[in-house]
């Protein structure tokens, strides 16, 4: 029986926009499928791991009956995928068969019943509801995320901190060695609430996410967060732990202080990275009155050397980093000139925007 027919774009799409959280290999098989349903013309598309849950749905209204179903998210997106780009698809569906046509091409997949599929369930009212540009959100998150932890036991710091406090929205993140925090005001009264958001979540809102004057709501529930945008619903669990009070590392007193252009920072340390040690990533900084002087070495006894004129009259320092660390923060920033604020060799550094509070990036030296 014929269930749908549209242009291969129409549903490619809105299929890419959820099956980024779908697991290959999951001990539920069904959670390896999308639910595709369609009522009143709209075709919706919805993907769950249990911790995230996307939903989405086709642009435009299509002609046909309505339906439910599951069938294999990746195997789908690789088809459609490798279908040419102005095909017709027509789906039909034969007991727990979909085959799915396009001009001479023709492929069988296996459904499973969609009244199995997990659903995650919205708990509850929300403690915060606020809206911002699409941009805007897109813009926090961009120069905070590289700062989570990857996979550390310390489960709460692989994720991002979201708060909301009167009018100003937060976002933090750190992996122990460094921290990036970023606020953006919004027009609201919001009440003082935090959550911390998973990193899949993160990693897969970014991609989602226009940069357009379209607005997003963020509804921040008891022990859930949900997105919407569009046409887009992502529900998503949040990490159940207490985020370090970030304040207490934003080092207030580091007196050795000077501007430096962000982009001709970044060219010398990606040059110098080419000689830094692959396992440890050291690199030198050597700071006196009018000049940065940047020193990277490895275990073949290679070195690079870059000095920078910069505009600096206080006293001197040799401080070592994690070069990663710095070429993160220089890559993410938009801003044309950042100031740096130096203690001593064991005390963390400050990279700030100048005249703007709402950026901030501490970094821990290492010992090389």
């Amino acid at each position: 029986m014929l269930i749908l027919q549209a242009e291969r774009d129409a549903l490619l799409k809105p299929l890419l926009a959820v099956t980024g959280i779908v697991e290959r290999r999951h001990t539920l098989p069904i959670l390896s499928n999308v639910l595709i349903e369609k009522k009143d013309g709209a075709v919706g598309f919805l993907a769950t791991d249990l911790e995230i849950q996307i939903t989405t749905a086709s642009a435009e209204t299509l002609p046909g009956e309505s339906f439910r179903l599951t069938t294999s998210a990746k195997k789908l997106q690789d088809i459609l995928r490798a279908i040419p780009g102005n095909s017709t698809v027509s789906l039909e569906q034969q007991d727990t068969r979909l085959t799915l046509k396009a001009g001479k091409s023709r492929f069988n997949l296996q459904t499973l019943p969609a009244e199995d599929f997990p659903l995650l369930s919205v708990n509850g009212v929300p403690e915060a509801t606020f809206s911002l540009p699409q941009k805007e959100l897109k813009r926090l998150i961009s120069q905070v995320q590289y700062s989570m932890a990857v996979q550390d036991i310390r489960y709460y710091l692989n994720g991002l901190l979201l708060q909301t406090d009167d009018t100003q929205v937060r976002l933090v993140a750190t992996d122990g060695h460094r921290l990036a925090y970023a606020a953006a005001e919004i027009d609201a009264s919001l009440p003082k609430a935090e959550v911390i958001l998973p990193r899949k979540t993160i990693l897969e809102l970014y991609k989602l996410l226009q940069d357009s004057d379209e607005p997003i709501t963020i509804e921040l529930l008891a022990n859930q967060v949900r997105f919407t945008f569009g046409s887009t619903v992502i529900i998503s669990k949040v990490v159940d732990g207490k985020f370090p009070d970030y304040n207490r590392v934003i080092p207030l007193d580091n007196d050795k202080i000077f501007l430096i252009e962000r982009l001709t920072f970044l060219h010398a340390l990606q040059r110098a990275a080419i000689l830094a040690n692959e396992k440890f990533r050291g690199v030198r900084l050597v700071l006196k009155p009018g000049s940065l002087s940047i020193l990277c070495t490895n275990s073949e006894q290679e070195e690079a050397e870059e000095e920078l004129e910069i505009d600096y009259g206080g006293g001197e320092l040799e401080i070592g980093f994690n070069i990663n660390y710095l070429l993160d923060v220089l890559t993410n920033l938009p801003a044309d000139t950042l100031q740096l604020a130096f203690g001593d060799a064991n005390r963390s550094t400050l990279v700030t925007i100048p005249d703007f509070s709402q950026f901030k990036y501490i970094v821990m030296p290492m010992r090389i």
